[in-house]
């Protein structure tokens, strides 16, 4: 395989990181999946030791040592500086000619775009945090910093799930009104009140990384009609719309028909309260807008933001498509 316009496609988030070698006729000729990409926790160079492991069995399925260019869409590259840092510190292994590092929300936003020829809309993701990214073909972009409370964000699954735990332990002790919460989050984890929660988080005998299970709790505390817990919905549709409605607007698209992609593990899950209000929302915010929910795996656009900058033609980005859209895990 010649190296002239194949790509190495990367999605790195913060628990998995995918990668796959585009030839340059659009075949997956190597994939791999890896451990999370955290450079904040573990640093820069530690982490990307994380995407390197499985680029090399990447490369040695696909039998190259190196490609034309490196696509990588990665968790934690929330501002432009850290773009930066992230792309110098890929340069430097030597992966590709040519390497261009976006954040991973951009992976999300160019997989579910249905038109490969027009990176044109918006993108909203929600999964263990919150984040959103607009682009057009001239390559103007609209985005946040999102890197939590200090850039004035809210909710995500991790969010949520805090949000949850501070409502449930003020109603038990009566600083806080009623809600079902305070029983369905504690039972989740086999304990019998929200004292005992708080005491097993405390002390370490519930791991701080399980919380995130008590976002899908939250979800079927609200279904079943907690009025505390659809507040919570609720808000986190109000975040995403405010989020794709700023960006909407930043590029000039609040006017005209434009996509808005919703990704990641809470809106994927379509919970019928918050896919509902998002849409109900963004009929008032942005009328114009076509809401869609991505499931395609982010590496798909990771590797067709890599095509776009080789200049590679319709077939090819139909090809790649076509292969994870139809369900591909690797070949």
């Amino acid at each position: 395989m010649g190296v002239g316009t194949s790509v190495l496609s990367i999605d790195a988030g913060n628990s998995k990181t995918d990668v796959a070698v585009v030839a340059a006729d659009g075949r997956i000729v190597g994939a791999a999946r890896g451990g999370g990409f955290q450079p904040p926790r573990v640093g820069v160079e530690t982490a990307v030791d994380v995407l390197a492991d499985a680029v090399t069995r990447a490369f040695a399925e696909a039998g190259v040592d190196a490609v034309g260019h490196v696509s990588a869409c990665l968790a934690n590259a929330d501002l432009p500086v850290e773009e930066r840092e992230l792309a110098e510190a890929l340069r430097r292994r030597a992966w590709g000619a040519s390497v261009d590092v976006r954040n991973d929300t951009f992976a999300v936003l160019r997989a579910g775009l249905l038109e490969d020829a027009e990176p044109r809309g918006v993108a909203v993701v929600c999964g263990a945090g919150i984040n959103c990214v607009g682009m057009l073909p001239d390559g103007r972009t609209a985005r946040f910093p999102a890197i939590g409370r200090i850039s004035g964000d809210w909710g995500g699954g991790g969010g949520l799930a805090e949000e949850a735990l501070w409502h449930a332990a003020r109603a038990e002790d009566g600083r806080g009104p009623a809600t079902a919460l305070r029983e369905t989050l504690p039972a989740h984890f086999g304990l019998g009140s929200m004292y005992a929660l708080i005491e097993a988080l405390h002390l370490g005998r519930v791991a701080p990384a399980r919380r995130h299970e008590l976002t899908p709790v939250l979800f079927a505390t609200a279904a079943a009609g907690d009025a505390v817990a659809r507040s919570l919905v609720d808000r986190m549709a109000d975040e995403v719309v405010a989020m794709a409605a700023v960006a909407l607007e930043r590029l000039g698209l609040l006017d005209e028909e434009a996509p808005v992609l919703l990704g990641g593990s809470v809106l994927a899950a379509r919970h019928p309260q918050l896919d509902d209000r998002v849409r109900e929302l963004l009929t008032v915010r942005a009328p114009k807008a076509v809401p869609r929910v991505v499931v395609a795996r982010p590496v798909l656009g990771a590797a067709l933001l890599g095509l776009d900058r080789v200049g590679a033609p319709t077939e090819v980005h139909a090809r790649v498509r076509t292969h994870y859209e139809g369900g591909a895990s690797g070949h």
